[in-house]
């Protein structure tokens, strides 16, 4: 009975201690929870980043532009070989040459042509094929060699690229087909087979021709495309389409866009997918197919603008023997699919292309 007391004391002593250890635990605890709050900063509030975002046409804004823009184009497109790596004199004056009748045309077969004089409309080649033949979605002759000879619809059989060349002269030059066995012609072929160096046949590389713009969900508004004209192009082409001549009036610096003197209705330029596709990633002069001005709608109305405008005429009575394969925006009838002439010039497309895709 006597130990009784001696043991509560014991007891009590030890829960004291107990408790006095706890208070210490929570002490450090506070304290070290206080040193973290003062040495380790709060992680900042993260803004929240978006993407650039197309417009209800499928536009991007300028800002929204610049910012894709900083995504990295790792596309291995097509380059044109260099003339320093021609080794045979006599092919390096031939392809020289050729590529100096693209670049320098009217010189040649213009209003004062040194061969044949008012041949053509004055225009340059690489007016349509910009320097000459070589820019990127420019245009360019990359695939030429790699797909000629091929069957084309528009004449309804085989063509080689000597009646593609021809075919240029006779629509886009608005003249006359040059001979064959000329030193021209055989220059010209050497210096668009020669830009087609390495690539295998039937093969189209990256960047060759004109690059693909979407289709508007509407009819391409010449009216708009007025607007887009004045603002953008009217300066370099002048008010009336007519073209600027150079300082010795022996070339167009701008080539004509409609008038006697311009591409005539049989040009592939005269059909409006082609020629917003070539402004759309060449126009204004300077830009490229991954820094454009023109949005979308500017590039369809200001074509429908353009071609809306006089342009020589041409006999395509033997054009597309097979109706059935006429383009979508071959703006000249009769038609297959049952749609108005007005709407394969215009649009809307993508309701003629998908019918003729399913037929």
């Amino acid at each position: 009975m006597n130990n009784k007391p001696n043991s509560d004391k014991n007891l009590a002593s030890l829960v004291s201690k107990l408790i006095n250890i706890i208070i210490v635990l929570i002490v450090i605890v506070i304290v070290l929870v206080g040193l973290l709050l003062i040495y380790i900063p709060i992680p900042a509030k993260q803004n929240k980043v978006e993407g650039p975002k197309p417009d209800a046409f499928g536009n991007f804004t300028d800002a929204a532009k610049q910012e894709a823009l900083k995504i990295k184009d790792t596309t291995n497109y097509w380059i044109a070989p260099e003339v320093s790596t021609i080794g045979n004199q006599q092919q390096k004056e031939t392809i020289l040459y050729g590529r100096d009748l693209i670049a320098n045309t009217a010189e040649y077969f213009g209003p004062n042509g040194k061969i044949f004089k008012s041949s053509t409309n004055g225009m340059d080649c690489q007016n349509c094929h910009l320097d000459a033949g070589t820019k990127i979605y420019g245009n360019n002759y990359s695939a030429v060699a790699s797909t000629y000879p091929k069957y084309r619809a528009r004449s309804g059989g085989m063509e080689t690229i000597y009646k593609r060349i021809n075919d240029c002269f006779e629509r886009s030059l608005n003249g006359k087909a040059i001979d064959t066995n000329s030193r021209e012609m055989q220059a010209i072929v050497t210096y668009i087979k020669w830009l087609g160096t390495g690539i295998k046949k039937g093969i189209k590389p990256p960047g060759s021709g004109l690059k693909e713009i979407p289709f508007l969900e509407r009819a391409a508004d010449k009216v708009k495309g007025e607007l887009v004209y004045t603002q953008k192009c009217q300066s370099c082409h002048q008010q009336n389409g007519e073209g600027k001549f150079n300082t010795e009036n022996t070339a167009y610096t701008y080539p004509p866009l409609w008038g006697n003197n311009s591409y005539n209705v049989g040009a592939g330029l005269y059909r409006l997918s082609n020629f917003a596709k070539f402004v759309k990633y060449n126009m204004p002069l300077g830009v490229t197919h991954n820094n454009t001005q023109l949005t979308d709608e500017e590039a369809w109305d200001v074509a429908a603008f353009v071609n809306s405008q006089p342009h020589p005429s041409k006999d395509l009575k033997k054009d597309w023997p097979k109706i059935s394969e006429k383009p979508f925006d071959h703006p000249f009838g009769p038609y297959a699919d049952g749609f108005s002439e007005d709407q394969h010039k215009y649009g809307p497309f993508k309701v003629i292309k998908d019918k003729l895709k399913n037929n």
